[in-house]
């Protein structure tokens, strides 16, 4: 099994995996409007052991299967303000 990345023009860090080359046929049309327009990042086989940056390949494939695409979002910014002051008691 095959898949291809492409990377968000409006979302740093987002990323779609999908089947097919150019197929956006099964994401829905609200993610691919806040997606934007997509950019082809690779071709990548998901067999074997490969190890992916960001997501679990297992993941990736049952998402493939079930529902056409995967959407890898970047983890949450950390406000490191608040975990200090949270550290030290304050509120």
């Amino acid at each position: 099994m095959f898949c291809v990345i492409y990377r968000s023009s409006k979302r740093d860090q987002t990323y779609l995996y999908v089947e097919k080359k150019d197929d956006f046929s099964r994401v829905p049309e609200a993610l691919m409007a806040g997606f934007g327009k997509p950019i082809m990042t690779m071709l990548l086989p998901l067999n074997g052991n490969k190890k992916l940056a960001n997501a679990n390949i297992e993941t990736v494939r049952e998402a493939l299967e079930t529902q056409g695409y995967y959407l890898q979002i970047p983890p949450p910014v950390e406000d490191l303000l608040k975990q200090h002051r949270e550290e030290q008691g304050e509120n």
